[in-house]
C-alpha cells in the first residue's frame, strides 16, 4: 500500500497541529514517523487511520482517496484495511491469548477459517503454544507479541505501530525490533512506525520523516538522515553531533587519535568519563564547547590530548 499525503493541514483551537503536509510512503516498505513529542506523528498516524480528521487536504491509499475535504471523501477506519500495534497492549484482559487474536474477525464477521488464521498469526509471532493463557500470564514482550498477531490476522495491506515499544525493558526493546521488521518484511505489508526513540528509527527504518512542529525537517533513508542531514534540527535530534561552529559538526565514531594526514587537529581537555564495558565515553571541552568521544583508551578528568578529524567527515548544514 502507498500513502500519500496531499496538502494536509489540521488545526487544535487556533494553532497548526499539521500545516500543508505532503509526503509519500512507498508499498511495502517500513517507514519512521520520527520526532519529539508534540511535533504531530501521532496526529499524522490517527488520521492514517481514520481516528482524526483533517482539516483540509487529501489522503490517498495506492490509487483510492480515502480522505478528502474538498470532495467530501471519508472512508471509515474499519474499511481502510489496516492494522494496529499500540503502545498499551490493549489487550482484553478477561479474554485467552486466542479470543484476543481472534476479536478483530468476528467482529468484522469474518468467521471462515477463523481457527485455522488466527494459529497462522500466533505461529508467525512464535506463540501458538500460548492461545489458551491469560494476558496476565504473559511477559510484556509476549503480550506485544499478541497485539501483533492480532495486527497481522486480518491481513492488511498495513499496519500501523503506534510506540509499541516504549512499555518493554530495553532487552525486550531491542529484541522487539528486529522480530516487528522481520515479520513485516516477511508478511510483505506496509508499516508505519511512531516513535521519538532515534535508535528504533534507525535501526528499523527502510525511510524516515523527521518531524519538527507539524512539518517535515527530512525525509530519507537512515543512511541519508544520518550522514547528510539538511538541517540544524535533524542533525541534532538523529544521533550524537559534536558543534565546531554553529553549522558544523562531526560524529563521534569519525574522531581519529592517531594523526592524519589531511586531517584537522584540536586539542581537547576530559571533562568527564564514563564506562561503557568495551571502551570508554568521554566529555571533552573544545574552546567552550562540549563534544561527545568514544575510545578504548582510559582518560582523567582533566587531561589534555589530541584528536584529529579528516574534514571530508564534518558536515555542513
Amino acid at each position: 500500500m502507498i500513502i500519500r499525503f496531499k496538502d494536509v493541514c489540521k488545526k487544535f483551537g487556533d494553532a497548526f497541529a499539521i500545516s500543508n503536509m505532503n509526503f509519500q510512503i512507498e508499498d511495502k516498505s517500513f517507514t519512521t514517523l520520527l520526532g519529539p513529542s508534540g511535533c504531530g506523528k501521532t496526529t499524522i498516524l490517527r488520521m492514517i487511520a481514520g481516528l482524526e480528521k483533517p482539516d483540509s487536504g487529501e489522503i490517498w491509499f495506492d490509487d483510492t482517496c480515502i480522505f478528502s475535504s474538498e470532495k467530501k471523501i471519508e472512508v471509515p477506519t474499519e474499511k481502510r484495511n489496516l492494522g494496529f500495534v499500540f503502545q498499551d497492549f490493549a489487550l482484553w484482559p478477561h479474554m485467552t491469548v486466542f479470543e484476543n487474536v481472534a476479536f478483530g474477525l468476528r467482529v468484522r464477521k469474518e468467521t471462515q477459517d477463523l481457527e485455522k488464521r488466527v494459529q497462522e498469526a500466533l505461529d508467525a509471532v512464535q506463540l501458538g503454544d500460548f492461545k489458551d493463557r491469560y494476558p496476565s500470564q504473559l511477559s510484556g514482550g509476549q503480550q506485544q507479541r499478541v497485539g501483533f498477531a492480532r495486527a497481522i490476522v486480518t491481513r492488511p495491506a498495513c499496519i500501523l505501530f503506534d510506540e509499541p515499544l516504549s512499555a518493554l525493558d530495553a532487552i525486550l526493546r531491542d529484541d522487539m525490533r528486529v522480530e516487528i521488521k522481520r515479520l513485516t518484511d516477511k508478511l510483505g505489508v506496509t508499516g508505519v512506525f511512531v516513535t521519538h526513540d532515534q535508535m528504533e528509527a534507525m535501526s528499523m527504518s527502510d525511510d524516515i520523516i523527521v518531524f519538527k512542529r507539524g512539518s517535515i525537517e527530512q525525509q530519507g533513508t537512515p543512511e541519508e538522515i544520518y550522514n547528510n542531514p539538511k538541517t540544524l534540527t535533524v542533525a541534532k535530534f538523529v544521533g550524537k553531533s559534536n558543534w565546531i561552529s554553529e553549522n558544523q559538526m562531526f560524529r563521534p565514531e569519525v574522531v581519529s587519535l592517531d594523526k592524519l594526514v589531511d586531517g584537522l587537529e584540536f586539542k581537547v581537555k576530559v571533562d568527564s568519563v564514563q564506562f561503557l564495558g568495551n571502551g570508554y565515553m568521554l566529555e571533552v571541552i573544545f574552546e567552550g564547547r562540549k563534544w561527545t568521544l568514544e575510545t578504548r583508551n582510559k582518560y582523567s578528568v582533566g587531561q589534555e590530548f589530541f584528536i584529529y578529524i579528516n574534514e571530508k567527515d564534518i558536515v555542513t548544514v
